[in-house]
């Protein structure tokens, strides 16, 4: 899929044109198609095929020409226009916490700054703060992006912000008078990767909550201290920002800087058209408060059933809860076990009983061993005399430990001419055979779809691990035609995994809801390769969420007769 690609390109093409001084619509109908095609679940180039581009919501006329221009050239004529002039390193500037194209320009056309590093030499040297609309304050605060930019990156990975916030909410109610406490932003809607991590809270004394705040455990620095606002950079280098608002306008606060940008710009319009407004202290008609106090006021006053925050994307929910159509979205006490776990069979750190107590302590039906198969040596696969000696113990295991069903499986390996690396008549003793791919990586995306189709043609296949195969801080993954994968795992009745490991979380949130839509069954794995890693089942769940997923789509809420059953007709 290109989606993603072109996506880029528009975004990048309105940054440039904001960055020459263009203030049209033409720089918001960029980026409103770079962002409809980022969340796009469908292949852009099947869309062009059919004819289809125009359908899209913000794909108008001009939009569509270049969108199929670059399909049939892998060229934007127009991205080739408007960069002329303007140096890459101009560009990557956009990325520093507080700046943008207007300031970015500014400093350009007065200092003649161009780069990263000029960029620090100047601020250091206090040659910004005379500039119209800078000052010193402006200073340190680029200088303090720079900083944060360097040490943390970006984004955040879910599977690192999420604990660390937990760990302070949980100190604040602990040492401060809080009545409430939340986290907000893009990690209360569980995206897979965060910026900077917003709390919102209550209580009685801001300043006696923003004080404990700043002084908890973990904080490397003060950014502020007030009496309502706090921030800090905590373990990592990551900024935590906390604000203490009345209860009376906490829902709306909450709504608010919960986001996302686009769904809230899409409430306050639908709020607009009947005369209201909304803002972070609640929702008005003039000067009349309609609501504000909890967050479903918002909603509720606008016609519309609540929206959980993982589905507030603006990728049709509203809609949804205008209809009064939003889905029941699976939740973390639905899930009866994970089918995903490695043992000391393998490349895991635990023994199968140590993995049993823990999953039979978390309150799991069953739990799945799926060690890695023979050829590959580097993750320490079982070889097929050792899968034996395996299966014995999981057999001893079961025997022993009441409360909790082992299921014995594999992670077999697609190889590279699309074989599994384990004969057929060992597969069929297994409860569960979860087949993936983990070398190849670079071949063409038709001889790795070709791959994965012929895992889900075997019968003895129950679930495609990590189908993309990508690794969040560090690889793409690999080039797959998911549409062609999705019509097989329907047809063949075989179940797609989201890997819940915080540097996979594939499927992703959009391609499971594609997967939906065709009639895809999807299972949640976490691919813990010590107990420690089981947590990360969560995360995998608000993937599933945001890709509206309900319980029953997902195996992992089966009980475990019912799973069986399944299992037996696959052939497993």
């Amino acid at each position: 899929m290109k989606n993603r690609e072109i996506s880029e390109i528009f975004e990048k093409i309105g940054d440039i044109l904001e960055f020459k001084g263009d203030s049209s619509f033409r720089v918001n109908a960029y980026r409103k198609a770079a962002r409809v095609l980022q969340d796009l679940t469908e292949d852009i180039e099947v869309i062009h095929q059919e004819e289809r581009l125009r359908s899209i919501p913000g794909v108008g006329e001009g939009i569509a020409k270049k969108i199929a221009e670059y399909l049939a050239t892998g060229r934007m004529t127009k991205y080739e226009e408007v960069r002329k002039g303007v140096p890459d390193e101009l560009i990557r500037l956009l990325g520093i916490p507080g700046m943008g194209p207007k300031t970015v320009a500014l400093i350009y056309r007065k200092l003649g700054i161009k780069d990263i590093e000029n960029l620090e030499k100047a601020v250091k040297e206090g040659r910004l703060r005379d500039l119209p609309g800078l000052g010193a304050k402006k200073e340190e605060n680029i200088l303090r992006g720079i900083k944060l930019m360097r040490e943390a990156g970006k984004r955040i990975s879910l599977g690192v912000a999420l604990p660390l916030v937990e760990r302070i909410v949980d100190d604040l109610k602990r040492r401060a008078k809080v009545s409430q406490v939340y986290p907000a932003g893009s990690l209360r809607r569980m995206k897979e990767t965060v910026g900077d991590i917003d709390i919102l809270a209550t209580g009685t004394d801001g300043g006696r909550i923003i004080e404990a705040f700043t002084s908890g455990p973990g904080v490397r620095d003060v950014l502020a201290s007030g009496e309502t606002k706090g921030s800090i950079i905590a373990e990592g280098g990551i900024q935590v920002d906390l604000r203490v608002v009345p209860q009376s306008s906490y829902g709306s606060a909450l709504q608010y800087f919960t986001g996302s940008k686009a769904h809230n710009i899409h409430l306050r319009e639908i709020a607009k058209s009947r005369g209201m407004k909304i803002s972070e202290y609640g929702i008005f008609r003039g000067e009349q408060r309609l609501g504000g106090k909890r967050e479903e006021d918002i909603y509720s006053t606008l016609g519309l059933s609540f929206i959980p925050p993982e589905l507030r994307e603006d990728r049709g929910e509203i809609k949804a809860a205008q209809e009064g159509k939003i889905p029941q979205l699976v939740e973390d006490g639905q899930i009866k076990g994970d089918l995903h776990v490695h043992s000391k069979w393998s490349d895991g750190t635990a023994s199968i009983e140590e993995i049993a107590l823990k999953a039979r302590e978390m309150g799991y039906e069953y739990i799945a061993i799926c060690d890695h198969s023979q050829s590959l040596k580097f993750a320490g696969g079982v070889s097929i005399e050792d899968m034996a000696k395996k299966l014995e113990e999981i057999e001893r295991v079961n025997e022993k430990i009441e409360g909790i069903r082992v299921l014995s499986g594999t992670e077999v390996d697609i190889k590279t001419d699309g074989t599994l690396d384990y004969p057929d008549e060992l597969l069929e003793r297994l409860d569960l055979v979860v087949a993936a791919i983990h070398t190849g990586f670079k071949q063409p995306e038709e001889l790795i779809t070709k791959r994965i189709v012929s895992g889900l043609e075997n019968p003895n296949v129950d679930i495609v691990a990590h189908p993309t195969g990508r690794l969040i801080s560090s690889r793409e993954g690999y080039s797959v035609d998911l549409g062609k994968v999705f019509s097989v795992a329907a047809e063949m009745g075989v179940a797609l995994e989201i890997n819940a490991y915080y540097d996979r979380l594939d499927l992703n949130d959009i391609a499971c809801r594609r997967a939906k839509e065709q009639g895809v069954k999807l299972s949640i794995g976490t691919d813990a390769h010590h107990i420690d890693q089981l947590w990360m089942m969560r995360l995998g769940v608000a993937v599933a969420k945001r890709g509206w997923l309900g319980p029953e789509q997902l195996l992992n809420t089966w009980p475990l007769e019912r799973l069986l059953a399944w299992l037996k007709t696959r052939g497993g």
